[in-house]
């Protein structure tokens, strides 16, 4: 069976300053109600908004069966 993947990218800033574990906790709960396990968690720098620096941030894998 084809799956689907999603990767979402968790900066620092969206986290409240430090990465939060009941933040990330609501959005794998989040994306599991709609299908979506988890594959991987790794951590990176994650581009910002403004310039060309990244901010400490997280990726987030998703897989579900298409």
């Amino acid at each position: 069976m084809p799956y689907q993947y999603k990767v979402v990218e968790l900066r620092e800033k969206w986290l409240g300053g430090k990465m939060s574990g009941d933040k990330l906790e609501r959005v794998l709960n989040d994306h599991a109600a709609d299908g979506w396990q988890l594959k991987a968690i790794t951590g990176a720098d994650v581009k910002g908004r403004l310039g060309p620096g990244g901010v400490e941030g997280l990726l987030v894998t998703f897989e579900r069966q298409v």
